[in-house]
């Protein structure tokens, strides 16, 4: 008997659900179905698409790429002439100096990528024991199993039977706690992966202080700073990575999402000169560890477009300003009672609601007024919006989550 469900089993989606959204063309900061329904893409897609949708002069690279070579692979003896400038490109923006960069498809392959190479360091630099990582409470780190152990979302590691040995998670604000259990494992750890400003969690910026003292931390114990930086990477904080934000430099950095804005899957890791020393003192070592599709020449191609891009029209300025209207907005609804607070920095914000409000129910109702905002947890609605967009769509976004939401709220009292 025939399944009476599509062939199309959706990511993070109920396999019984049939009624989707037909998303049928994209333009600027907004989309459309394929019922002609217009929408206001409050969050970028998935938090990807900063420069927007539909333009032509990426497809155009991507043509271009594609009639030259599109892709070959990166294995040695091969490289692409399109992904050694890609890697030169993100090396001389990034914070961490003298790095290197290892090229993937994905946020989840990258980040499983750097746990690899920072236990894979210590190994290299004779200490094999090296091989604890730590993670926070209410951190995403993608669905491969390396990101799924790291996990601090209690639901995605359900249901996925034993996970990576050796990945612990601790409180994500307790700055004491985490303290404690790397002077506890002292001899054995590997590195602290985190979200310089949590995403896909809920949204929350760090503490006052927080990445800075783990900062000490890991150079205390000998462990490596890891920032997953695949939302926060490429002008989402209105500097090129998380970290030039916060003024604090990892030791990896993982990326994705906006360094192509989505016109092409990629992902990968930034590495200092701390883990590159150790994997190049041996001239004979091999490593062992790569995709098919790393340094892909099409999805290069994509990112050096897309960089030019956003430096040519100022978006990482851009953010800043959307930041300042988003966070106006989301405080000034909280002070009125109509949401319980905001928080959120530059252009990544969220708004939790009162008690009793339910934030898929909001998302729900917005999209049928046009708007979209992406439920992050029962109560909570997060907004990371194209930094293409213009004032007068942000206001209307923003007008729609407030009307839909003031209903909501009355309904409840």
């Amino acid at each position: 008997m025939a399944s009476p469900f599509p062939r199309f089993l959706h990511p993070f989606a109920k396999p019984t659900r049939t009624d989707f959204i037909e998303v049928a063309r994209g333009d600027g900061a907004r989309i459309y179905d394929t019922a002609g329904n217009e929408y206001i893409d409050g969050m970028a897609s998935l938090w990807y698409c900063a420069i927007g949708h539909g333009r032509a002069e990426m497809a155009a690279a991507i043509s271009a790429q594609v009639s030259t070579i599109e892709a070959y692979s990166a294995f040695d003896p091969f490289t692409t002439k399109v992904a050694e400038e890609l890697c030169e490109r993100i090396a001389s923006l990034s914070p961490i100096v003298d790095s290197r960069v290892f090229l993937c498809n994905s946020g989840s392959e990258s980040v499983d990528s750097a746990m690899k190479l920072a236990r894979l360091a210590h190994v290299q630099a004779g200490h094999p024991e090296r091989t604890l990582i730590i993670s926070r409470g209410r951190g995403y780190h993608g669905t491969n199993y390396g990101g799924t152990s790291a996990q601090g979302i209690p639901p995605n590691r359900e249901g996925y039977g034993t996970l990576l040995a050796d990945v612990v998670q601790v409180d994500p604000d307790d700055i004491e706690a985490m303290s404690l259990l790397m002077s506890q494992n002292a001899d054995r750890l590997a590195a602290v992966i985190t979200e310089p400003l949590q995403g896909a969690g809920g949204v929350f910026p760090p503490k006052e202080g927080y990445l800075q003292q783990l900062r000490k931390l890991c150079d205390q114990h000998g462990a490596y700073l890891i920032f997953d930086e695949v939302i926060t990477g490429f002008g989402r904080l209105g500097t090129w990575f998380g970290a030039q934000y916060y003024g604090v430099t990892p030791d990896l950095l993982t990326f994705a999402k906006a360094v192509t804005s989505g016109y092409q899957p990629l992902g990968g890791v930034i590495m200092a000169p701390s883990v590159c020393a150790p994997l190049e003192a041996d001239p004979a070592f091999l490593l062992r560890h790569g995709y098919t599709y790393s340094g892909h020449a099409t999805a290069c191609a994509a990112a050096l477009c897309n960089l030019n891009i956003m430096e040519r029209e100022g978006l990482l300025e851009r953010a800043v300003h959307i930041g300042k209207q988003l966070e106006a907005t989301l405080q000034s609804l909280a002070s009125d009672g109509v949401i319980h607070h905001a928080r959120g920095a530059v252009g990544v914000w969220a708004a939790a609601h009162q008690p009793g409000i339910d934030s898929f129910a909001v998302r729900d109702a917005m999209l049928k007024r046009g708007a979209i905002t992406r439920a992050v947890s029962a109560d909570t609605n997060s907004f990371c919006p194209p930094l293409v967009i213009t004032d007068k769509e942000l206001t209307t976004l923003l007008d729609i989550f407030a009307a839909t939401t003031m209903e909501f709220v009355k309904q409840k009292n």
